[in-house]
């Protein structure tokens, strides 16, 4: 008996990192943001995330418009990682209880950074979500598409191909590992300030990103939290999973953009 207990402790610290159960744990997600944006577009409000937005632009770009496109890359993305690793289709639904719980604890621990940030550089608004006056469901709604999405181009893209481009050049694995969270996290936090245009191609915009927040002080704050939140979202993703770490950042944005908003 205390062999089996000994076995399956580490059991759950590894099925958190399959791609198969980080596909069956976004799965729900991924269908209510989808049909929260169907059904907003039908009622004439926008409630799409950004980096739902920027993806689906680029594939409007290659020439796939369709609004189900995005959503199938997602699972086609994990599941043709699953294939690639060749693991069983088991999910155990106590794994998946254990998701959810480390990202609620996750969530909280990301908010006590920002309210320790905000004391350090002593601003008023440590929360950093722009609510207006939309209403809680199409919040609600933008939250999910921001943990899903987000964490899909940031984490799950954009973290393994700056790797495979480190090792590439003969970067040693720890300092390819650092320097793409570290890239992906600067690249995160720069998103937000984009200023898009028509004409405007990546390298331009992120290059007027970067001198607005240089000339503007009063957003300095906004831009060390969500660089350090894209490095913790990072950590996150590589020592616990992309499933963990879409669940970290959804349950942040709607715990800090609805939760604690409302109390304010």
């Amino acid at each position: 008996m205390t062999t089996a207990s000994a076995d399956a402790v580490p059991v759950y610290w590894q099925e958190t990192r399959r791609p198969w159960v980080n596909l069956v744990f976004i799965a729900p997600w991924l269908v209510l943001y989808e049909l929260g944006v169907w059904l907003s577009d039908r009622a004439g409000q926008a409630a799409r995330n950004g980096a739902d937005e920027w993806l689906r632009t680029a594939l409007d770009r290659t020439g796939w418009p369709m609004a189900w496109v995005l959503p199938l890359l997602v699972v086609a993305t994990l599941w043709g990682w699953h294939r690639a690793v060749q693991q069983p289709c088991e999910v155990r639904r106590d794994t998946l209880a254990g998701m959810a719980a480390e990202s609620l604890l996750f969530a909280c621990g990301l908010i006590l950074i920002g309210q320790a940030v905000d004391g350090w550089m002593r601003v008023s608004d440590p929360l950093l979500l722009s609510t207006g006056t939309t209403s809680i469901a199409l919040r609600l709604v933008n939250f999910l598409g921001a943990g899903l999405y987000e964490e899909y181009l940031f984490r799950l893209c954009l973290i393994p191909l700056s790797y495979v481009l480190l090792r590439g050049i003969l970067v040693p694995h720890r300092f390819a590992v650092a320097c793409s969270i570290v890239a992906t996290s600067v690249v995160f936090a720069l998103a937000h300030y984009l200023t898009p245009t028509i004409d405007g191609n990546v390298m331009s915009l992120f290059s007027d990103a970067v001198v607005r927040v240089q000339s503007q002080r009063e957003l300095w704050f906004g831009f060390a939290f969500r660089l350090i939140a894209g490095g913790y979202f990072a950590a996150v993703y590589c020592t616990r999973g992309f499933g963990i770490a879409v669940g970290c950042h959804a349950l942040y944005d709607v715990i800090v953009g609805i939760v604690l908003i409302s109390e304010l």
